[in-house]
């Protein structure tokens, strides 16, 4: 079952365009609960954009605007656990293998053969996992900050607090969550720091279990037989997401392309240069 609305939520551009492409918001059923993504153009060269951990799709609207200006159809979905997808409480429904055959599950909603994969963080290590599970499928991969073995101890530090008081302290996640939901919406950045805040303790516990108990991302000798072209997107400065993780992945990548980003932040305060080495990348995928 699924859905399928228009919206028109989208900031004022930077840039005149001659048209605004069209974006929809629709919905469809995986294993038995309901994921929800966004459409940016349309045409038959897509793109396929993954959120970071507790993140929403709403944070990668900036790039696939841009995308989509360029004539691509970019497509923004909320995995399971996060944005305006399913929440289920149940730790082992959450894991890197099962996020990419939710990217794959979009793919056959939308009757698509195949598309280039990207995303940010948790997204990157998703798009790994689609390229290892179907690479027939996946055109080329954009891999913004992935977490690999470098990043595992500072992860748990970061967020091992979060699942702590999702599992005991119930109490302190449902009053951030009824206070994000005070904050009006409208402002790209703001809505996604809403997003992220807006939480409900038994999904979060579970999501943050399920990933981080879990394959966090492929062993170095899969990675080294992903012949799917990669950009790879690395930057220092955050111990979450190493620059040697990113180096390293490229590195493991046969058939890897590397920027390096000069903040962890680029891409969303001053996206123009990393925005057209995507873009770049994807008209490559397409042979343009």
């Amino acid at each position: 079952m699924s859905s399928v609305t228009a919206v028109d939520e989208s900031p004022p551009l930077r840039r005149p365009r001659p048209t605004r492409p069209i974006e929809l918001v629709g919905s469809f059923e995986y294993g038995g609960h309901r994921l929800a993504y966004t459409e940016f153009g349309s045409g038959t060269e897509v793109v396929v954009l993954s959120h970071g951990i507790l993140f929403s799709r709403r944070m990668h609207a900036p790039l696939a605007r841009e995308l989509a200006a360029d004539g691509f159809r970019v497509v923004t979905l909320d995995l399971l656990g996060h944005g305006d997808s399913d929440r289920p409480g149940d730790s082992w429904l959450y894991s890197m293998p099962a996020f990419a055959e939710q990217t794959l599950a979009l793919l056959d909603h939308l009757g698509v053969d195949d598309a280039v994969i990207g995303g940010t963080s948790l997204g990157a290590n998703v798009a790994l996992e689609v390229a290892v599970a179907a690479p027939e499928r996946s055109r080329g991969l954009i891999v913004e900050m992935p977490v690999l073995d470098n990043a595992i101890v500072a992860g748990l530090l970061t967020f091992g607090p979060l699942l702590f008081a999702a599992r005991f302290l119930p109490v302190t996640v449902r009053a951030v969550n009824a206070l994000a939901r005070c904050v009006p919406h409208g402002s790209q950045w703001v809505d996604v720091v809403t997003d992220t805040l807006e939480q409900q303790p038994a999904g979060m516990a579970a999501l943050l279990h399920g990933v981080f108990f879990g394959r966090i991302a492929p062993p170095r000798s899969v990675r080294g037989e992903i012949l799917v072209p990669a950009l790879v997107i690395g930057h220092q400065g955050d111990p979450i997401h190493p620059f040697g993780d990113a180096d390293t992945l490229a590195d493991d990548l046969p058939n890897a392309e590397f920027v390096r980003a000069r903040s962890p932040v680029e891409l969303r305060s001053d996206p123009a240069r990393l925005t057209e080495a995507i873009t770049g990348f994807v008209r490559g995928r397409y042979a343009r």
